[in-house]
C-alpha cells in the first residue's frame, strides 16, 4: 500500500528522479515552477522563473534540468546554474513536460502547449551538445523511458491513449517506424509518465485512474498498483536496492474534499528492481 513520501501539494507533480550517487529523490511542480527534494534532514524547494519539468543527473551535484525555454545544468549544493542549449526558446506557446536520460547518455524531453494547444509540442533528444526533434505535432508528451538493453524507447501523446515503442541504434537515435506497445483506448485510460524496470517491464502512471500499471515486454498487462490520488503523473524506482516505487501526482482541477491527497508524492516498497537512472553526457 502506498504511503505519503511528501505531503507538499504540487499543482502538477512530475519528473521524479532518483539520483543514484546521492541516493536522493528530486521531483517537480511544473505549474508551481519548483523543483523539490526530501532527505533525512528535511525537504528542499528550489524556485525558478520558468516552468521546469524533468531532469537527468550529470554528476554528484549537477542535474540537467529542462525548462520551458532551455536545458541548463543546476548544482543542487551551490545553486549555480549554467545554460546548455535552447529548447523551443522561440515558441512562447510551449513548455517542457516529461523527460528522461537514455542508456547512451542522451536526454529525451517532450514539450507541449501551456494551454494544451493541439499538436503544439514535440519530443526532442539532447545528445552531446545537439538537440534534434524526434516526434512532431505532439499535444501532451509523456511516458518517455527505455528498455534495459538500450534497444528500445517508449513514449506517448497522452490524448491518443497509446504508448508507442521505437527501436534505437547504437548511439540511441530512433530507427524504423514506431509501433504501438500498449493501446488503452478501449479501457478509456490515459497514459502519463512511465519507467522501465530491470526486467524490461514498463510501469505507467495513468492520469485520472489512481494507479500505476505494469506491462510485460510484449505489452500484456501484468498488474496495477493503487495510488491514493486520482491524477497519478509519473513513477520512478529508487532506494538503495532500487526496489522503492515513488509516484508523483497532481492537484490541478481536483477538489480537496473528494481527493484530499491530490498533488502529494507517494512511496511503496515493491518486489521488483528498477533500473538505475542513466547519466547524461554533456
Amino acid at each position: 500500500m502506498m504511503e505519503i513520501f511528501s505531503d507538499t501539494v504540487c499543482e502538477l507533480g512530475e519528473g521524479p528522479l532518483w539520483h543514484p550517487t546521492r541516493k536522493q529523490l528530486f521531483w517537480f511542480d511544473i505549474i508551481g515552477k519548483k523543483m523539490l527534494s526530501r532527505t533525512a534532514t528535511g525537504q528542499q524547494v528550489w524556485s525558478f522563473d520558468d516552468h521546469v519539468s524533468a531532469a537527468g543527473w550529470v554528476d554528484d551535484t549537477r542535474l540537467l534540468v529542462a525548462s520551458e525555454r532551455e536545458l541548463f545544468t543546476f548544482d543542487v549544493d551551490t545553486g549555480a546554474r549554467t545554460h546548455v542549449i535552447p529548447l523551443d526558446a522561440d515558441n512562447p506557446v510551449t513548455r517542457s513536460n516529461d523527460g528522461r536520460a537514455d542508456p547512451q547518455g542522451g536526454f529525451w524531453i517532450g514539450t507541449m502547449g501551456k494551454g494544451h494547444e493541439p499538436r503544439a509540442g514535440a519530443i526532442y533528444r539532447y545528445y552531446r551538445g545537439e538537440v534534434r526533434q524526434l516526434v512532431e505535432q505532439v499535444t501532451v508528451s509523456n511516458a518517455i523511458c527505455f528498455s534495459p538493453d538500450g534497444n528500445s524507447a517508449y513514449y506517448t501523446d497522452t490524448g491518443k491513449q497509446r504508448i508507442m515503442r521505437t527501436g534505437l541504434d547504437g548511439d540511441g537515435w530512433p530507427t524504423g517506424t514506431p509501433d504501438v506497445f500498449v493501446d488503452l483506448r478501449e479501457e478509456g485510460v490515459f497514459p502519463d509518465g512511465a519507467v522501465v524496470d530491470a526486467t524490461g517491464h514498463l510501469w505507467n502512471a495513468q492520469w485520472g485512474a489512481s494507479r500505476v500499471a505494469c506491462y510485460a515486454p510484449d505489452g500484456s498487462f501484468v498488474r496495477a498498483v493503487a495510488v491514493p490520488a486520482t491524477q497519478a503523473s509519473c513513477p520512478c524506482f529508487g532506494g538503495d536496492d532500487l526496489r522503492t516505487l515513488f509516484v508523483t501526482t497532481a492537484a490541478v482541477g481536483m477538489d480537496s474534499a473528494t481527493d484530499p491527497q491530490a498533488g502529494m508524492t507517494f512511496v511503496q516498497q515493491i518486489d521488483v528492481t528498477g533500473q538505475a537512472e542513466h547519466r547524461v553526457i554533456l
